[in-house]
């Protein structure tokens, strides 16, 4: 691909979705476009790249999409989602008690393992949340991908990566050459196609927001933006969790890092819990 092609695709993904490519990410950006190009006919990236000169709306959307699908699995690192059951959880339930509800966002939630794998752990402590009304919003920026999402379906090696045996069996039902994943699991996640950059506000108020190995692809103005905007959602005794590559310090103030909890961070404004110490951590 020629410099100022990549240039020009560079930054148009960043404007619309916030990811950062460099120079050395080329080989990334010609393997993931160069099925779209042969999907819509280009003899190669050159056409496909004068196409998109021509402010080709569908096919920036194509590209935009083809860029930003990231893999994803279930339990993925385990300690948060041990952290969120033994922890979190606990807490909502006790400091949630007069009104019975909680509301958790996964963003880039991708094909639907991460929001998945909270909604077994919600439907694990069924009996502690009897009579409770619990919410878990998965957004993504990539129409196909949440597709996948809703639909629950995942291949052997899929289902094999991150989820414990006997919770496959639990959960899954073999159909065909893939795995279902049971209708009430399904029907406790609400998928919806929302891009960080764009206003979040409609998106509502949480109690737990999921925001890991998403900002690793911004760059600092943008990040911080996202985290700026993310803290306006979170109520003050909710907590963020980052990926282990991500933190907040040196990106934003409104959020500070909960001692002895790694990857888990609490709102940073006044009137706000001081570090979050209904997790029972020292703050």
């Amino acid at each position: 691909m020629k410099p100022e092609d990549f240039d020009f695709v560079a930054q148009m993904l960043k404007t619309r979705s916030g990811l950062v490519l460099t120079k050395d990410k080329s080989y990334l950006l010609e393997s993931r476009l160069m099925p779209v190009a042969r999907k819509r006919g280009f003899k190669g990236l050159e056409d496909l790249v004068a196409q998109l000169r021509r402010r080709d709306e569908a096919l920036a959307g194509d590209v935009t999409e083809a860029m930003t699908t990231n893999e994803s699995f279930f339990f993925r690192d385990m300690k948060p989602f041990e952290q969120f059951r033994d922890v979190v959880l606990p807490n909502l339930i006790k400091t949630r008690a007069t009104k019975k509800s909680f509301r958790v966002w996964c963003a880039a939630a991708s094909s639907g393992q991460e929001p998945y794998s909270l909604a077994i752990i919600l439907k694990e402590a069924a009996a502690r949340l009897q009579g409770w009304r619990t919410e878990i919003v998965g957004t993504d920026i990539s129409r196909e991908i949440l597709q996948k999402a809703r639909a629950g379906l995942y291949s052997q090696f899929e289902v094999q990566r991150g989820l414990p045996i006997q919770l496959m069996v639990k959960y899954f039902k073999k159909k065909d050459d893939q795995w279902e994943i049971d209708p009430a699991l399904r029907a406790m996640v609400q998928y919806k196609e929302w891009n960080l950059l764009h206003d979040l506000k409609a998106l509502g108020q949480f109690d737990v927001i999921f925001c890991r190995n998403v900002l690793i692809y911004f760059d600092q103005p943008t990040k911080s933006m996202v985290l700026d905007n993310m803290s306006k959602l979170l109520a003050d005794d909710g907590v963020l969790y980052l990926g282990g590559a991500e933190t907040v310090l040196g990106i934003s103030d409104k959020f500070k890092p909960i001692p002895g909890q790694r990857g888990v961070y609490a709102v940073n404004k006044p009137g706000a819990a001081a570090n979050a110490p209904s997790l029972g951590v020292a703050g």
